[in-house]
Order: C-alpha cells, then sequence, then structure tokens
C-alpha cells in the first residue's frame, strides 16, 4: 500500500476586471454565462445550499468530477462555496473557497481565496493555483 497523506494549503489570487461588480457577478451565476469561461455543469442550483456539479475530461481519461456547495452568497460582493474534485474513483481535494468582489475605479477587482486539503499526492497547491489563474483568464476574456 502506499504511503497516504495530506497537504493543507491557501492561495490568493486577485484579478481587476474592466466590467461592474453585477456584470463579474453575473459571470458566476448565470449557467449561460459561466458556461464560457468554466466547464459546462451537470446540476447548477446557484442559490445557498445549492449544488454545481459536473463530470468530464479527455477522451483518454481520467474522468474529473467537480461536486460544489454554495455555503453563502452576497449578490455583487461574495461568493463562498466548498468543493471535492475526484479523478475517476480517487478523491483528489477538498476545498473551501471564497470569491470577493471589490468595486474599484477601473471596474471590480476579484480576490478568489481557495483553502484546500490535497490528498496523497493526486493534486498539489501549486497545479490547482495554476489552473485557477487559467480560469480566472477565461473569465476576464468572457466578459
Amino acid at each position: 500500500m502506499s504511503e497516504r497523506f495530506v497537504k493543507h494549503a491557501t492561495f490568493v489570487v486577485e484579478r481587476t476586471y474592466e466590467a461592474s461588480p453585477a456584470k463579474v457577478y453575473e459571470a458566476w451565476a448565470d449557467p449561460d454565462a459561466k458556461v464560457k469561461w468554466f466547464s459546462k455543469p451537470d446540476i447548477f442550483e446557484f442559490r445557498v445550499g445549492g449544488r454545481e456539479y459536473s463530470s468530464g475530461g479527455p477522451p483518454e481519461g481520467p474522468v474529473f468530477t467537480y461536486d460544489a456547495c454554495y455555503q453563502e452568497i452576497v449578490p455583487e460582493q461574495r461568493i463562498v462555496y466548498s468543493y471535492s474534485l475526484d479523478s475517476g474513483d480517487t478523491r483528489i481535494s477538498v476545498s473551501l473557497t471564497t470569491v470577493e468582489l471589490i468595486p474599484v475605479e477601473q471596474g471590480t477587482k476579484l480576490i478568489f481565496t481557495e483553502q484546500g486539503t490535497f490528498f496523497d499526492g493526486h493534486d498539489t497547491p501549486e497545479v490547482r493555483e495554476h489552473g485557477t489563474n487559467e480560469l480566472l483568464d477565461a473569465l476576464g476574456k468572457s466578459l
């Protein structure tokens, strides 16, 4: 049996978008807007206690499953959700994420904070932070 271990990490990614907090919030809250920069969800219930679920991956595998629950939503200001990420049948991480939307002169400052628990080396904070940067860049292009 391989060694089992847990790695805890927190990272923060910031972006400033030339769009109002309402527009940035809509990109998270509206499924048609979100699919432009995030994966297409199989389930999308954007409300406190609601679930967002998607599963997919490249044809050669593996299948990644994202399963989130919204913990707090303050329209145009804050979104907090917890989520697990699986690769095939293996749970690779569980995280708590906070998205803050702050009005600034140029538009909106987004502060994305993720507190993650990464299991057995299947995923790492560095890989997750890199992927988050790519997602937030895609969000900016969609705006």
